[in-house]
């Protein structure tokens, strides 16, 4: 066990800490020039009642294997607590909001120091932490060798406890098997805009209790607490824990002299006893106003011992009370969530601290305890650098004919499930996720073979029945991971097994399958997962109106823009089996490694034939298509000279046979129609984005190939989903152009019905060509 600091010591850290953070923020205020008005901003209040715990858990009880997630406005504080320990260059302590300098909020990669998990949206980066962990036991049981991981701690703030994600979090089953995770929420009864009229805690602790978490409580400080047991202590006690808080907040903001009287007014037809009269009387007046300020969030002592003494069998919250400005001249104050201390402020604050204006990046002097404690805790917390992956050769195609018609679906799960024999070394990095879909998108085979994997092995009491095709052998070394009905919780799982490379050296192919439509619903944590360095494929399917039995409510729009705008991801949408397994092969080989990325695939279940894709027999020229597939599109077919062609139609996906048949509708009426069939939208528009750059860029030169600028012609552009993600292509040649897709709510229909009413059908592609000439 190690050895808890001594209370006073920790206590001049403390106000260090809270020193150096606010003048972070003052530093990026006050400190530099700023000449477009716009403010700078920082969050020194809520900085301040993070203080103690973030002090409690840097200098007394994290080790080197600890992961934090630190809430967003807290940020101050973990950039002191690394400076002090040795972790960030001085130079980047004025440097707060500013280019190149510290971020607004903790940011993984883009933060110059220590940085374990990325937060800044609301909820999201509390609930990595328990990802991360999930993440982390996948990868021990997978690989021997793994590194091993302490405590995943996160600490957030109890607005973020409005989050949906967060009880999405907390109730998935898998999680109450984890007890490396470990919550601190500060409780200081503020919002942004005001003080929370009602917090009510012991519902809260209900919640997590009912999940399985163990539940600590830590209201009261040591020395109010001795208070509550003399005579008329337990009425103090009841008088402070029954008033608003309102009512609490405001007496922190009255004199000094004034808090005896505030604690005994009579309120709501309580009137204070004999007892309790005698007690306050007794107390100095400044003592008093100290000892309503102790709260347990900060008795550094008290918060060392409740970390120590959590349960590691199940996950743990601590709910610690705290003042928000805690220290502060805007302590408790309603409004001060982004108040900004003033000069004369900062120079109290520096004569309470221990601090200098004048030098305020001062540390402590050498060889006195508190810099010995840093030195020591310094040495603690050093982590090794993490060694580079085994590098893992993915190969560019399997090899297989893709002979009869079928679904960009079904091709993934055929891909999968074939992989174990034809790249093994791959298959056993790749971990699918599913929330309760995976059958319905094609992952049954490769569960079938790969198991599903689970903290702890169940019994799979369906063993014996013969008539079940899908096998659901729950063990630790299986590779398909099934959540809840929660596609947030399933794309925060996926962004941190997609950064198990960076943390742990383990490289995973994370894969997870979602319904089309709900990628809207997941769509901010996909992205946090994204900037915050995880590398995985997410694959939408079905997608369109194409599924048109399943009506609107199961039809996705706007979900192809929504890939091409994605920074850190490439969207793909091919149209034919073996286009999916080489731009699958090539977003798989793009995962878990430095400078890698993510991937979409927007996938149907419309079944198409091969021979319309024209497929060239030559292998050299095969190899040329699976290039350009790559690339982001393929002309159809290879060898029609663009210049000939009156008319050009542009495909993605499943609304290939449409554009195929009104090629054939038009050349039968004289009209010569090429056929472009993209498999990627976004990486085309890369290649239109990177004319004209003096620098180079990821587009290649793709565009040119597919719309030569020596073969002008006006282009009509067909996609299942809104027509504008195309509409770029105009600019590439000046061409006029008219833009087919999906602009209304859907409705159940047949598939041809459904065509028709969006206008996707060969008929409307005809029409817009003709009306085009």
């Amino acid at each position: 066990m190690t050895t808890t600091p001594d209370p006073a010591l920790l206590r001049e850290v403390s106000r260090r800490v809270l020193w150096l953070a606010t003048s972070i923020v003052d530093a990026a205020n006050a400190g530099r020039p700023n000449d477009s008005g716009v403010k700078v901003g920082g969050h020194q209040a809520s900085s301040a009642s993070m203080v103690d715990i973030m002090v409690a858990l840097w200098f007394a009880e994290l080790t080197s294997e600890d992961r934090v997630s630190v809430k967003p406005h807290a940020s101050p504080v973990l950039h002191a607590l690394n400076y002090l320990l040795g972790d960030l260059d001085e130079a980047y302590l004025p440097t707060l909001r500013a280019k190149g300098g510290l971020q607004s909020y903790p940011s993984r990669l883009k933060d110059p120091d220590t940085v374990d998990f990325s937060t800044g949206s609301v909820g999201i980066g509390a609930t990595a932490a328990i990802w991360a962990a999930m993440s982390h036991r996948y990868v021990s049981s997978r690989f021997p060798d793994a590194p091993p991981a302490g405590r995943f701690i996160s600490l957030l703030g109890d607005a973020e406890l409005d989050e949906g994600a967060i009880w999405e979090a907390v109730a998935d089953p898998a999680v109450a098997r984890l007890g490396e995770i470990l919550w601190v929420v500060d409780v200081n009864r503020q919002s942004l805009d005001r003080v929370v009229p009602e917090l009510q805690i012991a519902r809260l602790a209900g919640m997590f209790d009912g999940a399985g978490w163990q539940v600590a409580v830590v209201k009261w400080g040591r020395r109010i607490s001795e208070l509550f047991e003399r005579p008329g202590g337990a009425e103090l006690r009841a008088r402070l824990e029954e008033m608003p808080n309102e009512e609490y907040q405001r007496m922190l903001r009255a004199e000094t002299g004034e808090v005896a009287e505030r604690l005994l007014a009579d309120s709501d037809g309580w009137s204070p006893s004999a007892e309790l009269r005698g007690l306050v009387d007794s107390l100095d007046a400044d003592d008093l106003a100290e000892l309503v300020r102790d709260l347990g969030g900060h008795d550094l002592g008290l918060l060392v011992d409740t970390f120590r003494d959590v349960d590691d069998d199940r996950p743990t919250v601590v709910f610690a009370y705290t003042i928000k400005g805690r220290g502060l001249p805007t302590e408790g104050h309603p409004n001060n969530h982004s108040a900004l201390l003033t000069g004369a402020q900062m120079e109290a604050l520096a004569e309470r601290t221990g601090g200098d204006r004048a030098a305020p990046w001062t540390r402590f002097g050498s060889g006195s305890a508190a810099d010995r404690l840093c030195s020591e805790r310094a040495a603690t917390l050093r982590r090794t650098p993490q060694p580079p992956t085994t590098p893992l050769p993915v190969p560019v195609a399997l090899g297989h004919a893709h002979k009869r018609p079928v679904s960009t679906q079904a091709a993934l799960g055929r891909l999968l499930a074939d992989l174990h024999r034809d790249a093994p070394a791959v298959a056993d990095r790749v971990v699918t996720c599913s929330p309760d879909v995976a059958s319905s998108t094609n992952l049954g085979g490769w569960i079938n073979k790969t198991g599903v994997w689970s903290v702890a092995e169940r019994r799979d009491w369906f063993a014996d029945d013969t008539e079940r095709l899908l096998r659901w052998s729950e063990r630790a070394n299986g590779q398909h991971i099934e959540l809840g009905i929660a596609e947030v919780n399933l794309v925060s799982l996926l962004g941190e097994l997609g950064a198990t490379w960076s943390r742990w050296g383990e490289r995973l192919i994370p894969i997870a399958t979602i319904y089309d439509p709900f990628v809207s619903r997941a769509l901010e944590p996909w992205s946090y997962g994204i900037y915050s360095g995880g590398q995985s494929i997410l694959v939408g399917t079905p997608s369109g109106v194409t599924l048109a039995p399943e009506g609107g409510a199961h039809q996705s729009i706007t979900t192809p823009s929504i890939g091409l705008e994605q920074p850190g991801c490439t969207a793909w949408e091919p149209a034919f089996a073996q286009d999916l397994e080489w731009c699958f092969l090539a977003a798989m080989d793009s995962v878990g490694v430095p400078g890698g990325t993510s991937s979409y695939f927007r996938l149907s279940t419309r079944p198409l034939d091969p021979e319309l894709a024209a497929l060239p027999d030559d292998p050299a020229l095969v190899e040329r298509r699976r290039r350009q597939a790559v690339a982001g599109g393929y002309r159809l077919p290879a060898d029609h000279p663009p210049a000939e062609e009156q008319v050009t139609l542009v495909g993605v996906g499943a609304i290939m046979p449409e554009v195929v048949s009104a090629r054939d509708s038009l050349l039968a009426q004289g009209v010569r129609a090429g056929v472009v069939c993209l498999t990627s939208p976004d990486l085309v528009f890369r290649s239109f984005q990177q004319r004209g750059r003096r620098s180079g860029g990821t587009g290649g030169d793709i565009l040119e190939e597919l719309l030569p600028a020596s073969a002008p012609a006006p282009l009509v552009t067909v996609l299942d989903g809104h027509p504008h993600t195309l509409s770029f292509l105009a600019g590439a040649r000046g061409d006029r152009i008219r833009c087919l897709g999906v602009e209304q709510f859907g409705q159940s229909s047949d598939l041809a019905d459904a065509y028709r009413l969006h206008g996707l059908d060969a008929a409307a592609v005809v029409d817009a060509a003709l009306g085009l000439l």
